[in-house]
């Protein structure tokens, strides 16, 4: 059995927003008891990534890490359609990921107990973000 659901996540610019929630709501929908979720970011600019979901620091340390490594306006960079943050925020797309697996058990997603999932926005004004998980198994 394959099931998919669509979210749509508002973001406020640079940052992390937690989607640990909507997801095990569509699993929990699904009727899917055993299997795999797959979540898939349908942007260049905005990854997901599984963190830790207890202590926000890590989360704003991890967003200093990537602001030190992929500098917004860097001349390195020459595509820059949509502002300095533009090439950056591929760049740490690239770096992170679009998508991300995670086991299905008992009609959950069986996450660790400190991780939780999160649409990691990468540029810094506000998006609207489309986030397809797909759940499959039995």
């Amino acid at each position: 059995m394959v099931r998919t659901k669509e979210l749509n996540v508002s973001t406020r610019g640079r940052g992390l927003y937690p989607i640990t929630s909507e997801v095990q709501r569509a699993v929990a929908e699904s009727g899917v008891t055993a299997g795999l979720c797959n979540v898939f970011v349908h942007h260049t600019s905005a990854s997901v990534i599984l963190c830790e979901n207890a202590d926000p620091v890590v989360q704003r340390d991890l967003d200093a890490f990537l602001s030190r490594l992929v500098k917004d306006g860097d001349p390195l960079f020459r595509h820059d359609a949509e502002g300095p943050d533009d090439m950056a925020a591929h760049v740490r797309t690239v770096l992170t990921q679009n998508s991300l697996n995670v086991p299905v058990r008992d009609g959950r997603c069986d996450l660790g107990t400190w991780q939780g999932i999160f649409v990691y926005e990468h540029r810094t004004s506000s998006h609207r973000r489309r986030v397809t998980v797909s759940i499959v198994g039995e």
